[in-house]
């Protein structure tokens, strides 16, 4: 905890205890249409295959990942619908 406190996030700087969100403004940044890509955190050795992998297929990490998670969710719905 900081001196006052509040937690230290990253770059060292002090949370306050409490904030005054009453001149805030609801929904302003909200956006219905907007699409977010969540992280997805590896650890180093599936990160280190997955690189070596796409290197030698050619494509992107992200496409190799993608048709995996594809294949075991049909895999899950296979097994479900039974």
């Amino acid at each position: 905890m900081g001196a006052e406190g509040g937690k230290t996030v990253q770059g060292g700087e002090q949370m306050k205890k409490e904030y005054d969100f009453s001149k805030g403004e609801r929904g302003k940044f909200y956006r219905p249409d907007m699409v977010l890509y969540l992280p997805v955190y590896l650890e180093q050795d599936t990160a280190e295959f997955l690189r070596k992998y796409s290197k030698k297929k050619g494509v992107e990490v992200s496409t190799i990942v993608n048709e995996w998670i594809r294949k075991d969710i049909s895999i899950v719905e296979t097994i479900m619908a039974k």
